[in-house]
């Protein structure tokens, strides 16, 4: 009896990217926020908690209690939503899964990486940081790189996908929430041997 709040404990912490407040909402930086509202809605998870500076919620994917979070303290300063969260539930890295955007894929894709360094992005760096490691595993949804060499980074992470790049983007995060799954249930390198 007196153990059943730690047995009630997230055994993983999943983290998804992106930016608070709807002028965000539907940006390419924010394809992680698209994959937790998924993710949630199939598994019957509310996240409506505000803890850790982040929207939580705590349940069941398959067999696995997991947290997950939504930091709200814009992509910058992810990691100070994540390191007292890891701290407080005792969870290692390993146990970390971040799922983030990334350009240098194509939109439509998805990979898997146990560990590595942020790669340019500011969220995974953030992260890093605040975890003083690399070795959490992650999930990169492609958006694609800008259309041209000169057109500013920031704009096209903060613009929205359409039509056809929509309908890529919607199949990578889909990828993206079943890839989690797998994860919890049977570990990194089955995950990326279905999807890499």
């Amino acid at each position: 009896m007196f153990f059943s709040s730690r047995a009630k404990a997230p055994q993983w912490l999943v983290v998804f990217l992106g930016n608070p407040g709807p002028e965000y909402r539907d940006t390419r930086h924010n394809v992680g926020f698209w994959a937790a509202e998924r993710l949630a809605e199939r598994q019957g998870i509310a996240i409506k908690r505000i803890k850790y500076s982040s929207r939580t919620g705590v349940g069941a994917v398959g067999h696995t209690r997991a947290m997950l979070m939504l930091p709200q303290t814009y992509m910058n300063r992810s990691g100070h939503a994540v390191f007292p969260a890891a701290k407080f539930y005792r969870i290692p890295p390993e146990r970390i899964l971040v799922v983030a955007d990334d350009t240098a894929l194509e939109p439509g894709r998805i990979r898997i990486r146990r560990r590595g360094s942020a790669g340019g992005h500011n969220g995974l760096k953030s992260i890093i940081l605040s975890l003083q490691s690399e070795d959490f595993p992650r999930i990169k949804i492609g958006v694609g790189p800008p259309p041209h060499p000169d057109y500013d980074l920031a704009d096209w992470v903060l613009g929205r996908p359409q039509g056809k790049e929509l309908e890529a983007v919607n199949t990578a995060v889909d990828q993206a929430v079943k890839a989690i799954g797998i994860i919890l249930q049977n570990g990194v390198d089955a995950a990326m041997n279905r999807f890499n």
